[in-house]
Formats: structure tokens, C-alpha cells, sequence
């Protein structure tokens, strides 16, 4: 391993600094733990606030299972009886960050580090970024809300994550290190930047996708969620330069409502800033998009004498999330038009994005992760260039979680499809009825009809069920909100849970042949 198993406490808080008196004697660190429920002897308990749980009241227990030293952000005065250290920090969570940083050696200082943040489009072009990467003969790794790849390694974040947090990051980049990779790129969320997630990942380049409605619920409102998006640009500008051969740069789309703000924090970094568009003049612009049956061409006006680019993604956006890649590995990483071509090619899809499901029907059934009203639009205007026929849309919206959404995607979707179901999308402790009134009032208000133009269908299986067998032939199905995601909450139980083999169960139902079995919802007993 890169990183010592056991370390001194002294070493760790180095680049944090500490409100009260550090202990003099020495202390051996053998780990970090935000959980007190997994705490070690000799690891360092994080007591961080959550938004739910203050990790504050649990340092008692911390220390009863083996906590060497204890990190909190209240003041030191209220914890004179511990038995171990007790260091007050300002900020809990920008703690863990160095902390784990630090722990693990400095990883991201060893690395080319490109951040990709964005309301939608993130996954896929973190991932038209890697390809490039790997086509260019860089040795390159991915950290998304999907997987990390480290090498020939793939690693599952988890079933419904944001940003891993700051321990399981820095973890990641350290064996990247390890693994002798020099180029990492990182999908950034903004709750991944508002609780400091990557705080120390000494960011060189950031790529802006766009910013549009999502986690307003958390943020506050536009501005906040804008705001919390903009710490990438001012991460980038407190990180040290660490090659000559790569500046500092934020890329932005200039089609986006975004841009004029980011441009402005941009400026005030100081942080070289070059801008993308497909409708806008901008330094790099798509042109002549062409879509073909099984593909899309385009060109790039900075390479208008070279051959067309070519993507097996579906959509104008997808095009708009190629050229994001296309310009931080040109302009940031300095490379030539072949690889970027190349790799952009090679991408041959994403899981759970405008994903197709075959099983020899005479129509198309797709499962997509647009989980926003942006993002929706997207799906189903892309819909609607696969056929001519109808599209039938299946998709919820989250319980506790933004509650504007759900009018806007539902008046979305009365506007762009042509039938649809709305479900269940983890309602957790929400009442499903009362999201699914919410959602059908905006499909009303936009001249929609209960039980000829759209549905209520409460277990999310018997609605991908129910839109299946609407279909007629060349009909487009778009079965939206999850995309590759492996559970859907229920109060607060995760249960088992994935788009894509649900619409496989079902289809092989309506097609009577072999499939899976439709997963389990506690929504089928009613």
C-alpha cells in the first residue's frame, strides 16, 4: 500500500489547524471513522453534522468501542471528561477531507485531476473523458455515482449515492496511485461540494455540464445549488500547480442559464476559462450534427478541416456532453484531434442511460436515469427522434426531496409524450398518493386526462407492465428516474431494485418468454 497502516496524530494535522491545545504526547492513529458504529481501536472518530443525525452525540460511544482521538467542531470545553484528545476544528467536514488526505498519503497531488459537475450529463461525460483518456495511451481512472475503475478494477459507489465521501475518495485516488494511474476524471455532485466530499482533491480542471432544476430541496433555491456548484471553480483556483504542462482551466457550456455566473466566478478565481455550445458562438462549437440510424455525426468548428466525430449516444445533448469532453482534453490536456475522436467513438453507451431493452418486441423499450425536468425534456425530445410513432413515458418523482419538480416533470412529459404512467420513485417517508396527486395536477394543468392521456399506477412494476402493453407497434417506451440505480427506498428500507431487469421481467410477460422475475415492492400487496 501507498499509505501507512498506522500513523501518528500529529503527522495527520499537519494542514488543519486546531482551536485548542493539541495533546503533546504522542498518539497512534490506526484508521478514520465517521460511523461510531464501526470504529476500531486507535481510529480517529469524525464527529460530523448531518441532516439528520450530529455525529456530536455519539463521541461518547466512539470512544467506549476504541476511538483514539476524537474530532469535533464544537467547542473542546464541553468534552474536558473524555479519557482521549478531543481537537476542535472550525469545519467537521473540511476535517475529513485533509484528514483522510493526509492519511492516505496526498493521493490527488500525484495526479492529473478533472472534476465534472452538472444537474445532468455528468456520468456520461466523466466517461467520454476516460475514453479519451485511455485512447490517448494515458493511464487513466474514473471515480463516478456509478463505479470507480482503478485499472482492470471496478468498484461499485454504491446503490443510491451522491459523491462517496471524503474517505472512500481519497481511498480511491490512493490506489489509483498505487495502481501507477496519472489521470483521474471525478464526477462532482453539488451535495459532493457542499459537505466538502472533495475538498482535497486538488482539482486542475472542471467541466460545467449545466444547472438546471434539482436538489432545491437541500440548497435552498437556483442560487444556492449555482453557488455550491461554483466551489469546483474555486477548488481548482486553491490548488497548486503541479506541472508546467497542464493550466489551470474551467470549462463551461455557453448554451446553458449558468454561464454568465460561472464566467463571472471564473474571472474572480482567475481561473483560465474556455467555453462549449451547440445553439451560442463559443470557442468550441458542435456544427452539423447529423443523426443516422445507429449513430450521430458531428463536427467541431476548431476541427472543421478534420473528419466528422462520431457517437453512438442518442440525442443533441449527448452531443453537447461530447464536445465538454472533447474541449478539457484538447485545451486542458493538450491533445490531438485522433485520440479525442477516437474515444468519443468508443463509448458505446452508459449504464441506465437511454438504454435499450430487447427482447424481440415490435416497439422500443428504453430505460433512462432522467430523473429532472431538464433531463426529461432531454429523453423524451430524444425519444421522439428514434420513431415517428408514440412515446409513452413511466416515471415518479422522490419523496422528500425537491417537491417543485414533480408539476414541472409531469408537465413535461404532458407536453413532449404522447401517454403517460406516473409511478413510484422512492417515496421513502412521503405518502406515494399525495406525490402522485402533486405530479398528476401539472399533467392537468397542461390539458391531460386522467385515463386517456396518462395513468396513476402506484407500484412502479405493474406501471412498466401497464405501459408495455399500451404499446403498438414502433411505439417508443421510456421508462425514466432510475436508470442504473439498484434500490428504491420505502420508508426508509432499500429495497432491491433495477429499471432494467424490471422491464425485462415484463416484457418477457407480455412476450411470453423466458426472463427474470419482476423484483419485490412492498407496493404490490396493495
Amino acid at each position: 500500500m501507498v499509505w501507512k497502516q498506522v500513523q501518528d496524530l500529529a503527522d495527520l494535522f499537519q494542514e488543519i489547524q486546531v482551536t485548542n491545545q493539541f495533546p503533546e504526547r504522542k498518539t497512534t492513529i490506526t484508521g478514520i471513522s465517521i460511523d461510531s458504529r464501526t470504529i476500531e481501536l486507535g481510529n480517529i472518530f469524525l464527529a460530523v453534522p448531518g441532516t439528520s443525525v450530529d455525529g456530536h452525540e455519539y463521541i461518547h460511544p466512539a470512544v467506549i468501542n476504541g476511538a483514539a482521538a476524537i474530532v469535533g467542531s464544537k467547542s473542546a470545553k464541553d468534552y474536558l471528561d473524555l479519557p482521549v484528545p478531543y481537537l476542535e476544528i472550525n469545519d467537521s467536514r473540511e476535517a475529513l477531507a485533509k484528514l483522510a488526505a493526509a492519511w492516505y498519503g496526498f493521493p490527488a497531488r500525484k495526479l492529473v485531476v478533472i472534476g465534472v459537475t452538472g444537474t445532468d450529463g455528468k456520468t456520461t461525460t466523466v466517461n467520454l473523458i476516460y475514453q479519451i483518456m485511455l485512447a490517448a495511451g494515458f493511464q487513466a481512472g474514473l471515480i463516478s455515482t456509478v463505479n470507480a475503475v482503478i485499472g482492470d478494477q471496478t468498484l461499485d459507489t454504491g446503490f443510491h449515492v451522491t459523491t462517496p465521501e471524503a474517505h472512500d475518495v481519497q481511498r480511491y485516488l490512493a490506489e489509483m496511485v498505487e495502481a501507477g494511474i496519472t489521470h483521474v476524471v471525478l464526477e462532482v455532485t453539488s451535495h459532493g461540494l457542499a459537505q466538502k466530499r472533495v475538498a482535497s482533491c486538488e482539482f486542475d480542471m472542471g467541466v460545467f455540464t449545466n444547472i438546471t432544476h434539482e436538489h432545491l430541496d437541500f440548497h435552498g433555491d437556483y442560487q444556492g445549488y449555482l453557488n455550491a456548484k461554483a466551489d469546483l471553480i474555486r477548488l481548482i483556483a486553491v490548488s497548486k500547480q503541479k506541472s508546467a504542462q497542464y493550466k489551470k482551466l474551467t470549462v463551461l457550456n455557453k448554451d446553458d442559464q449558468s454561464y454568465s455566473a460561472l464566467k463571472e466566478v471564473a474571472g474572480n478565481a482567475d481561473v483560465q476559462m474556455m467555453d462549449y455550445a451547440i445553439k451560442s458562438e463559443a470557442n468550441y462549437r458542435a456544427i452539423d450534427i447529423r443523426p443516422k440510424p445507429d449513430s450521430l455525426l458531428f463536427s467541431i468548428n476548431r476541427a472543421k478541416d478534420q473528419p466528422d466525430f462520431q457517437t453512438s449516444l442518442k440525442g443533441d445533448y449527448n452531443v453537447s456532453n461530447c464536445l465538454a469532453a472533447a474541449v478539457v482534453c484538447r485545451q486542458g490536456l493538450g491533445l490531438e484531434w485522433e485520440p479525442i475522436r477516437e474515444g468519443i467513438k468508443n463509448l458505446s453507451g452508459i449504464p441506465g442511460r437511454m438504454e435499450y431493452i430487447d427482447l424481440g418486441q415490435d416497439f422500443y423499450a428504453i430505460v433512462d436515469f432522467a430523473h429532472t425536468p431538464n433531463a426529461l425534456n432531454r429523453a423524451l425530445t430524444a425519444a421522439k427522434d428514434i420513431s415517428s410513432k408514440r412515446v409513452i413515458a413511466v416515471f415518479g418523482s422522490a419523496g422528500l426531496r425537491d417537491r417543485e419538480k414533480r408539476r414541472l416533470m409531469a408537465e413535461v412529459s404532458a407536453e413532449l409524450a404522447d401517454l403517460t404512467v406516473l409511478t413510484a420513485e422512492d417515496p421513502r417517508t412521503e405518502s406515494l398518493e399525495g406525490i402522485l396527486q402533486e405530479m398528476a395536477e401539472g399533467v392537468i394543468s397542461k390539458g391531460g386526462i386522467e385515463g386517456e392521456s396518462f395513468w396513476r399506477v402506484p407500484d412502479r412494476g405493474e406501471a412498466i407492465r401497464f405501459a408495455l402493453q399500451l404499446a403498438d407497434p414502433d411505439d417508443v417506451v421510456m421508462v425514466c428516474g432510475k436508470g442504473h440505480e439498484q434500490s428504491m427506498c420505502f420508508v426508509e428500507t432499500e429495497y432491491p431494485w433495477d429499471d432494467r431487469t424490471a422491464t425485462l421481467a415484463a416484457l418477457a410477460e407480455l412476450l411470453d418468454r423466458d426472463g427474470p422475475d419482476m423484483p419485490y415492492l412492498p407496493t404490490q400487496e396493495k
